[in-house]
């Protein structure tokens, strides 16, 4: 079958090491640019964590190049998950109660993660700033060994052909890229991730290193931080970190 037409231009693979490592080492090329595989040996997730990438899931990177100003780069984590958001709901026509985003950029089906979103930035010839953003999406399956739950679209109902969600994605990047206009539209940005927010007004504990942190999930402030109340009143704001829900102590 021919993979779904897509706008942006794609690199094809059949087996990488990851995709963001081959789109990192094209940043002297055209952008935008996907780099997509049917398979990766190497995949990663955040703190360089393995991610399983068997044949029959979405293994994508979109390159960009002077995306937006330095400073503005982090928020396309939140451009990103809510454009993966729209793709699967174009896509499968899932009921939105089902699916939301957990901070700061993971899609979550029935509070199991769906996929994972990778930023990596860099420097593109002539000093302009290049961000990779990777997507791991469980269509046809998910790993089972992970401290959280975990689920793929098959298994939630839906199954997913990668080409066509690859098509959706690329859609929704363009149109989620338009509303940020390079860090200008991030109050929008940020409203809509809100909007679809996973754990909102609960309980959230945010592993930060060495430390953890417990409070209820109040907010994003206006930089994309979240923002926890603890049990003391005080106001903490997480800008990275694993965030996972705190579980109900026992009656």
């Amino acid at each position: 079958m021919a993979p779904t037409p897509v706008a942006t231009p794609v690199v094809r693979f059949d087996t990488v090491g990851s995709t963001n490592e081959a789109a990192l080492a094209q940043v002297g090329g055209a952008a935008p640019c996907w780099f997509v595989a049917a398979r990766q040996t190497g995949g990663r997730g955040r703190r360089g964590r393995p991610w399983a990438s068997e044949p029959g899931n979405l293994y994508a990177s979109l390159l960009l190049v002077d995306a937006a100003p330095a400073a503005r780069q982090p928020e396309l984590c939140f451009v990103a998950a809510l454009a993966l958001y729209d793709a699967v709901r174009a896509v499968t026509g899932i009921d939105p109660l089902r699916i939301g985003l957990k901070w700061p950029n993971d899609v979550m089906i029935d509070g199991a993660k769906l996929a994972g979103i990778l930023l990596e930035g860099t420097l593109a010839p002539g000093g302009r700033a290049a961000t990779v953003i990777g997507f791991g999406v469980n269509c046809a399956h998910h790993p089972a060994d992970t401290p959280y739950p975990t689920t793929d679209l098959a298994a939630a109902g839906y199954p997913t052909d990668p080409p066509a969600l690859l098509a959706a994605l690329d859609a929704a990047m363009v149109a989620r890229l338009a509303e940020w206009a390079r860090g200008a539209g991030f109050a929008a940005t940020r409203e809509a991730w809100l909007c679809r927010a996973s754990g909102l007004g609960k309980a959230m504990t945010a592993r930060l290193g060495s430390r953890e942190v417990a409070g209820v999930f109040e907010a994003l402030d206006f930089s994309g931080a979240m923002v926890l109340r603890r049990s003391d009143g005080v106001r903490e704001t997480i800008s990275a970190g694993d965030v996972f829900p705190t579980p109900a102590a026992p009656v």
